[in-house]
C-alpha cells in the first residue's frame, strides 16, 4: 500500500496509530494481518518497530490514519470555539464586574466575580494532582468535543489511545494542563484589556460594604492583597484612602488608585499564574514526549511477538476468521523494484501455460495453494518487479479472495495489469461474467485486457 499524499506521521502520531489499533483488536477481536505482518517482517527491525509497521499499514487499509486526520481537523475547531468561549467570557466578567458606571462598584464583588472561578477552577487542578488525574473538566471537554466535531466512525479509539499512551509517562496533565492554562490565559487576558478599556472611557465609583466588619478589616485586607502587585508597579491605595472608601470618593487620586489596585490583583493573581503554568506545561509536555514509547508487556503487544519474529515459520491457519473482513483494494509498491514477472491464478489444465514468455520476463507459475500464495508474496516482499501481469480464468467468478490476493499482488509491484485470458478453443465465455470481472478490476483501479501484455512486459509499453 503506498503511503497517502499526507503530512508524514510524527514519532507520537505512529504510537498514537499503534495503540488505536490495539484498543480495536482488544474489543472488536484479530484483524486479518496477513499482508501487515509480512511486510513487517520484510522491513526488519525491533518488535516495537515491527509492531507499529503492521499497526500503520492496516491504519491506512482500515481508515484509522485518515481519521486521525479528522481528528485532528476537530481537535482545532474544538480549539478554536474554546479560544472564542474564553475571550467572550473574560470580556462577559469585566463588563459584568464594573457595570455601567450609573452605580459605585462593590470592590470585592468585583474582585470575586473576576477571580473566583478562577481560583476555584485553579485549586481543583492542584488537588488532582493527589488523586492521580492531573486533568481539568475543561480538558476533557475539549477530548469530547474533538472527537463529535471529527464525524468519523473510526476515530472512536483515538481518543482513549492518546489518554493511555500520554498517561503512561504521565504527559497527560501537562498535554491538557497546557491547554486549559492557555484558555484561562486568554479568558483573564481579555478580561484585563476589557478592564482596561472601561477604566478609560468611563468614570467609576468604588467602594467598599460590610454590615458586620470594621473599617480595619477591609484595610488589612486590602493592603495584603495589594502588596504584590505593588512590587510590579501597581498602586496601592493608603488606610485613609481605603477608610474613607466606605462610602463613594469622588476624589480623581482615590478613584486611579483603587483603578490601578482592581487591574493589579487580577493580573497577578489571574493572569499571571495561568502564564506561569501553561509554560511550565509546555515545558513538561516538550520533555516528557520524546520519552513516549510502545510498552510491549501489554497482552495484546505479546501475542504478536511470534508473529512478528518468529522462531519458526509455521504454515496454515493461525487465526479464526474476523467477524467482517476488509474490502480488497489495490495499489503499488513505492521504492526500488527491478523486472518483470507473469504469473497466473487457479488455471486448469486446458489453458496451455506458461506462454512464450520475452527475455528477462520471469515465470512465477501458477497459485493454486495457500502455500503457493505465501511463498510468492514473501518472494515480492523482498525481490519486488517492476513490472506484473497476473493470468487470471475469466470463466471463474470473481471472488473476494482472487481480489484480494490480485490486490495483494499488485501492491507488491510497482505495475500490474490483469491478463483475462481468452476461452479454449471451442467454448464460449458468459459475457455477463467478463462484465463482472471488468466491474471488479475497474474497482481495484487495475488495467486489464484480453490480449497478452507480453511486449508490456518485455518493454514497458505496448
Amino acid at each position: 500500500m503506498s503511503q497517502p499524499d499526507s503530512t508524514p506521521l510524527s514519532h507520537i502520531d505512529r504510537l498514537w496509530l499503534t495503540e488505536a489499533i490495539r484498543l480495536r483488536e482488544e474489543h472488536a477481536g484479530p484483524l486479518e494481518d496477513a499482508e501487515a505482518n509480512r511486510r513487517a517482517n520484510a522491513t526488519g527491525g525491533d518488535l516495537a518497530q515491527r509492531i507499529q509497521t503492521r499497526a500503520l499499514w492496516l491504519a491506512e487499509r482500515d481508515g484509522q490514519a485518515e481519521a486521525l486526520q479528522h481528528w485532528r481537523q476537530g481537535a482545532r475547531l474544538a480549539g478554536l470555539l474554546l479560544t472564542l468561549l474564553a475571550l467572550a467570557s473574560g470580556a462577559g466578567l469585566a463588563v459584568a464586574a464594573l457595570g455601567d458606571g450609573q452605580r459605585p462598584v462593590n470592590l470585592f464583588w468585583a474582585l470575586g466575580s473576576l477571580l473566583g472561578l478562577h481560583l476555584l477552577m485553579l485549586f481543583g487542578w492542584v488537588l488532582s494532582f493527589g488523586f492521580g488525574r492531573g486533568t481539568s473538566l475543561l480538558g476533557r471537554f475539549w477530548l469530547w468535543t474533538s472527537g463529535k466535531l471529527a464525524r468519523d466512525a473510526q476515530a472512536a479509539h483515538l481518543a482513549p489511545a492518546l489518554l493511555l499512551l500520554l498517561q503512561r509517562q504521565r504527559l497527560t496533565r501537562w498535554a491538557l494542563g497546557a491547554l486549559v492554562h492557555g484558555a484561562w490565559s486568554l479568558s483573564l487576558g481579555s478580561a484585563l484589556l476589557v478592564l482596561l478599556l472601561l477604566l478609560a472611557t468611563r468614570r467609576y465609583g468604588f467602594v467598599w460594604e460590610t454590615t458586620i466588619l470594621g473599617s480595619d478589616t477591609f484595610v488589612v485586607l486590602t493592603q495584603a492583597l495589594g502588596a504584590l502587585p505593588a512590587l510590579l508597579g501597581f498602586s496601592l491605595p493608603d488606610a485613609e484612602t481605603i477608610r474613607a472608601s466606605s462610602s463613594v470618593v469622588s476624589a480623581e487620586a482615590a478613584r486611579q488608585a483603587w483603578s490601578g489596585w482592581l487591574l493589579g490583583v487580577v493580573f497577578t493573581y489571574g493572569l499571571l499564574p495561568r502564564l506561569l503554568l501553561g509554560l511550565f506545561c509546555g515545558w513538561r509536555w516538550s520533555q516528557g514526549r520524546t520519552r513516549l514509547a510502545l510498552d510491549l508487556g501489554l497482552p495484546g503487544y505479546g501475542l504478536l511477538r511470534e508473529r512478528l519474529q518468529p522462531a519458526s515459520e509455521r504454515l496454515g491457519v493461525c487465526d479464526a476468521a474476523p467477524a467482517t473482513l476488509p474490502a480488497p483494494h489495490a495499489g503499488q509498491r513505492d521504492g526500488e523494484s527491478h523486472g518483470a514477472l507473469l504469473v497466473g491464478i487457479e488455471l486448469d489444465d486446458r489453458q496451455p501455460w506458461p506462454p512464450a514468455l520475452p527475455r528477462g520476463v520471469g515465470d512465477a507459475g501458477v497459485l493454486d495453494s495457500r502455500e503457493q500464495r505465501q511463498r510468492l508474496l514473501d518472494q515480492l516482499s523482498r525481490f519486488p518487479p517492476q513490472r506484473l501481469a497476473v493470468a487470471c480464468d475469466p470463466r471463474r467468478s470473481p471472488d473476494r479472495g482472487t481480489l484480494a490476493l490480485i490486490g495483494e499482488l499488485a501492491r507488491s509491484a510497482a505495475q500490474t495489469r490483469v491478463w483475462l485470458l481468452p476461452p479454449p478453443a471451442g467454448e464460449a465465455l458468459d459475457s455477463q461474467r467478463l462484465e463482472d470481472w471488468h466491474q471488479a478490476l475497474d474497482r481495484l483501479a487495475l488495467p486489464h485486457a484480453q490480449g497478452a501484455p507480453l511486449r508490456w512486459l518485455e518493454r514497458g509499453h505496448d
